[in-house]
């Protein structure tokens, strides 16, 4: 709860060409143009108001030159999770969606969680998180270009195909090298590299969306919370006599679809711990995505106490989950 004296935090539904922002508290909302004006404008506003935190959500890349000049200028912003806040909207029965609707939305949102997880200001993280996902996205055009090369198709179209494969596999490795560069050129993603990396099973690239996308990672001391951030924890879906399936929402796609594929050899294969603990799984009966759900959820709650604890793996850690 806001005392009477606080002006709360700033709301920001950033889209290509403007920004609109909201200070609830004062009732002002105001637009602003995606120019460098624009936001030096924004920061005008806000020094006069006394706003010295923003939230808003990521918007497809729209949102870093704000971010950029909000933090250069003193003002700590937060990136909330978009689900998180329409979710929200919804509860509070505000339906309506637009721009300065969606600002109060996230300004309303940020001041009631204070403390829900956010992303922290790290430019040497975002630019990380950057070539991470360039390289997902390659992999994702390599594989459409794969499926649609199974089908025939005539030889000059099959030529293009795999030269296109050939030209992608060779970028995906300038990036992957990039990648190991940067990590080990950066002092704290060394240090956590070391500590993620000491897990059988999982590699440098598996290491680098972890530091990227999940910051908060050896901050967060529920393990429901650790297990939120990437999608792996399960809630209940029951009323009154009714006991529904679990099922697990909201999280990261992107680091949990790399997650999951790191998490599948490692559970089946490469560490001894998880496989044990998939083997008893399966065993009991559970399907195996079900299995290898609750083996993520698993590991990566010892890995938020590991990097908690600057440790790196021992098998004994298998008793944190």
């Amino acid at each position: 709860m806001m005392a009477q004296n606080e002006v709360g935090i700033a709301g920001i539904d950033v889209a290509k060409d403007k920004v609109d922002a909201c200070l609830r508290a004062l009732s002002q909302r105001q637009t602003f143009a995606s120019t460098a004006e624009g936001r030096r404008a924004l920061i005008r506003w806000l020094r006069k108001h006394k706003v010295g935190k923003a939230a808003m959500e990521a918007s497809g890349g729209y949102e870093r030159d704000w971010v950029k000049a909000l933090r250069a200028a003193g003002i700590d912003v937060r990136i909330v999770d978009p689900k998180r806040v329409r979710s929200f909207a919804r509860s509070a029965g505000r339906f309506a969606k637009n721009d300065p609707i969606d600002a109060e939305m996230i300004a309303w949102f940020a001041e009631t969680f204070t403390d829900a997880p956010g992303q922290a200001g790290d430019a040497a993280r975002e630019q990380l998180a950057q070539i991470v996902n360039a390289r997902q996205s390659l992999l994702d055009l390599q594989t459409s270009l794969q499926n649609r090369s199974e089908h025939a198709a005539p030889e000059v179209v099959q030529k293009m195909q795999a030269r296109l494969l050939k030209k992608i596999a060779s970028e995906v490795a300038k990036l992957e090298s990039a990648i190991a560069a940067m990590v080990k050129a950066t002092a704290h993603f060394a240090e956590l590299a070391e500590i993620i990396e000491s897990v059988p099973g999982l590699g440098k690239i598996t290491s680098a969306g972890l530091i990227a996308a999940m910051p908060e990672l050896g901050q967060v001391s529920d393990n429901v919370v650790a297990a939120a951030l990437l999608d792996v924890a399960p809630y209940d879906d029951d009323s009154g006599k009714r006991r529904g399936n679990r099922h697990i929402k909201g999280g990261r796609r992107k680091v949990r679809n790399l997650f999951y594929m790191a998490c599948l050899g490692a559970a089946t294969r490469h560490n001894p711990v998880l496989k044990a603990f998939y083997d008893r799984l399966i065993a009991r009966g559970k399907e195996p995505k079900v299995a290898l759900t609750a083996c993520m959820r698993k590991l990566i709650v010892i890995l938020n106490t590991m990097i908690a604890r600057r440790r790196t793996w021992d098998p004994t850690f298998s008793a944190m989950s």
